[in-house]
C-alpha cells in the first residue's frame, strides 16, 4: 500500500509541475498588446483563461498530493 501511495504521490507531483509550467507559458504568451486591446477589462483573453485553468489544476493536484502525504504519515505511525 505504501508503494502504491508513493507512486500516486509522484504522479501528482508531476502533474503539479506540468500544470505550473503550462500556466507560466500561458502567462508569458499574454503580451502587452493583448492587455491593451482589452482595456475595458470586460472579457478575459484566451491566454488568461488558460492561466486560470492551469492554476486551478495545479491547486487541485497539490491538494491531492498533500492528502496522500497525510495518509502516508498516518500509516507510518
Amino acid at each position: 500500500m505504501t508503494t502504491f501511495l508513493i507512486v500516486v504521490l509522484l504522479i501528482l507531483m508531476g502533474l503539479t509541475v506540468f500544470s505550473l509550467v503550462r500556466g507560466v507559458i500561458a502567462f508569458l504568451k499574454t503580451t502587452k498588446i493583448d492587455l491593451e486591446t482589452r482595456a475595458g477589462g470586460e472579457t478575459a483573453t484566451e491566454m488568461q483563461l488558460m492561466q486560470n485553468k492551469m492554476m486551478m489544476s495545479r491547486i487541485k493536484y497539490q491538494a491531492l498530493a498533500v492528502l496522500v502525504v497525510a495518509v502516508l504519515l498516518a500509516m507510518s505511525r
